[in-house]
């Protein structure tokens, strides 16, 4: 049986560059390659922890399509389990076209597709009962996720001792929307919550607040357990049982930063698994959410856990306690 269920969005993705510069209007530019790798936060989560010699299964949507033969043989190389993936009659696979530009962040084109059909009920609590942790990667991004029935799977979650960890993506143009009434929505789920895994761009449109600090604090007055608030090359803070703490960031050649917050909640998973306090968590999370900026797409140079603890003896990163 495997130790983690990962839940959520799977997508086909394609990336294109790094490129100098996007081509002018009528211009055609060149490329070597488009290279096509599964993605979406479930399938990326999973696959890296398989990496970490962790047995995963996967539930997700996906269409009957060539973009979904594609992903399940993905999996299928990747020991990735995909018995809880259904294909869906009335919607393509998702997919995303992400564009990599020199200097400039990543531009995502994304059609939702299948993670359309996505719902809890999709999620049988037999399987959850046998997992040791369950993963659900892009709420708010899953239009079929229906609040009230996740909080009532999380609090089975909790019955059952199994650790839960939850992600969000907040799609262009809802930031709005996930401040004004996504806050409200998260405070019947955060105390079901064991890891809560916002970046500050998703902290910021919740609380509305831009300090990281107080986004902790925020979500905890709101019910939260632990939030771990990813903050890309600034690093990562946390909160656990009134204790905050600050961490740092590794520095790469960075390839493409599509990966690296997937990865870094694998490495948090992992840390669950192995029962570690948050000042470990967060230097294993993010020595393994920077190898995943080594190469172009999302899993491809994800450290194993004998290459992260290996990189981490080597370069120590400081965690601080406090503000």
């Amino acid at each position: 049986m495997p130790d983690v269920g990962c839940a959520g969005l799977l997508v086909e993705d394609t990336f294109c560059g790094p490129l100098a510069a996007l081509p002018p209007a009528g211009a055609l530019l060149t490329l070597d390659d488009m290279p096509v790798r599964a993605g979406g936060c479930a399938a990326n989560v999973a696959i890296d922890l398989v990496k970490q010699g962790i047995s995963v299964d996967l539930a997700g949507c996906v269409g009957r399509d060539g973009a979904a033969d594609a992903l399940l043989k993905t999996f299928a190389q990747q020991d990735v389990g995909a018995s809880r993936v259904v294909r869906v009659e009335q919607y393509p696979t998702s997919r995303t076209v992400i564009l990599l530009i020199e200097g400039q962040d990543r531009r995502y084109l994304h059609v939702i597709g299948a993670n359309r059909a996505f719902n809890i009920e999709q999620i049988s609590h037999q399987w959850l009962s046998s997992l040791k942790v369950f993963y659900l990667g892009g709420l708010f991004a899953l239009p079929g996720i229906e609040f009230s029935k996740l909080a009532a799977l999380l609090a089975f979650c909790r019955e059952a001792k199994v650790k839960t960890v939850v992600d969000v993506v907040v799609p262009q143009g809802q930031a709005d929307q996930a401040g004004q009434a996504g806050l409200s929505q998260l405070k019947a789920l955060l105390p079901l919550i064991d890891v809560f895994l916002p970046n500050d761009d998703e902290a910021r449109a919740f609380t509305g607040l831009a300090d990281p600090f107080d986004q902790l604090r925020a979500f905890t007055d709101a019910g939260a357990n632990t939030v771990i608030v990813t903050r890309g090359g600034l690093g990562s803070v946390a909160v656990r049982d009134g204790q905050i703490w600050s961490c740092g960031a590794y520095s790469m050649d960075v390839v493409d930063p599509s990966g690296s917050g997937d990865a870094f909640t694998s490495g948090v998973i992992r840390s669950l698994l192995e029962g570690w306090g948050l000042p470990r968590t967060l230097r294993y999370a993010s020595a393994v959410g920077a190898s995943a900026t080594r190469a172009a797409g999302t899993t491809d140079s994800v450290f194993s856990a004998a290459e992260a603890e290996a990189f981490l003896a080597e370069r120590p990163l400081t965690v601080t306690e406090g503000r």
